[in-house]
């Protein structure tokens, strides 16, 4: 079985005293040259802040525009594929969960919803509110001072406040805490047990839900059941795997955790409209 491939973080200099947090700027990144990305997944949190940009962005399939006053916030195992302009501005962050580890529960919160949207578009001011605290990381980052991934953390911690805004904004804004919650464990479960949990049921066990609860929280805050992004996210598994490796399809089959290929095949149809081979097909020809 090929695994997708997976990309490290690299430190702007070698002998960078820690290798769980790394800040670049876009201009000396580019070098006044594209940059064009293959699909690939990471192992952390992927942060693509721009004041300036062109070019296309691709998250799990979903196509986005790269634009002015825009972020793109990619969490760990999410597969993409971007081509950046020369000429574009902004920074390139990346951390760990265990960089950014706090003691309670409210700062795991807030990198959960911070991270839930893939994709921000600001005006000016709100860029602005999001860049300066990129501004103090980048300036801390290089200057290493006493303290400095103290203060790294807070101003990265500030930077996930406005994003949590920004977030509040685009939802529908009547989630109440519990109902959140719940949906983020849920979620985190999710792509934790994806491969070897497959069942509602299983799921709101383990939540200490009844099936009936989960399920209202679901359709409370997405529309969906639970059984279907159970479905939703085992259908982006596979796509992840059949479009960044050459794995054959029963390899990516016991992956996710189904010893029959042919249910799998038709499981796949059912939910996309091909199998697995013409999807491939069908996608690496565009």
């Amino acid at each position: 079985m090929e695994n997708i491939p997976v990309r490290n973080i690299i430190t702007a200099e070698q002998g960078e005293p820690f290798n769980n947090f790394s800040i670049r700027d876009l201009r000396e990144l580019l070098a006044g040259k594209d940059m064009v990305q293959e699909l690939h997944r990471h192992n952390f949190f992927y942060v693509l802040a721009l004041k300036k940009g062109k070019g296309t962005h691709e998250i799990d399939f979903t196509s986005y525009d790269v634009a002015d006053n825009t972020i793109f916030f990619m969490r760990p195992g999410q597969v993409h594929q971007l081509t950046l302009k020369a000429g574009s501005t902004g920074y390139l962050m990346s951390f760990t969960t265990d960089f950014y580890s706090t003691q309670n529960t409210t700062g795991h919160q807030l990198l959960r919803k911070a991270s839930s949207m893939n994709h921000y578009r600001s005006d000016n001011d709100g860029c602005n509110k999001l860049t300066t605290p990129l501004d103090n990381i980048y300036r801390e980052y290089n200057a290493k001072q006493e303290q400095y991934q103290e203060v790294i953390k807070a101003n990265l911690h500030i930077f996930f406040v406005e994003l949590a805004r920004q977030y509040n904004k685009a939802s529908s804004g009547n989630m109440n805490l519990y109902t959140q919650e719940r949906l983020e464990e849920f979620l985190s479960l999710l792509e934790t047990h994806i491969t070897n949990v497959k069942q509602a049921s299983e799921y709101a066990d383990m939540m200490h839900l009844s099936l009936y609860q989960l399920n209202a929280v679901i359709k409370a805050t997405l529309n969906k059941t639970c059984s279907e992004m159970i479905n939703e996210h085992i259908i982006l598994e596979a796509k992840r795997y059949l479009l960044a490796t050459s794995s054959q399809v029963n390899q990516i089959a016991d992956s996710l955790g189904y010893e029959d290929v042919s249910y799998f095949i038709r499981f796949f149809k059912k939910h996309t409209g091909s199998t697995p081979e013409v999807f491939r097909q069908q996608f690496r020809s565009v």
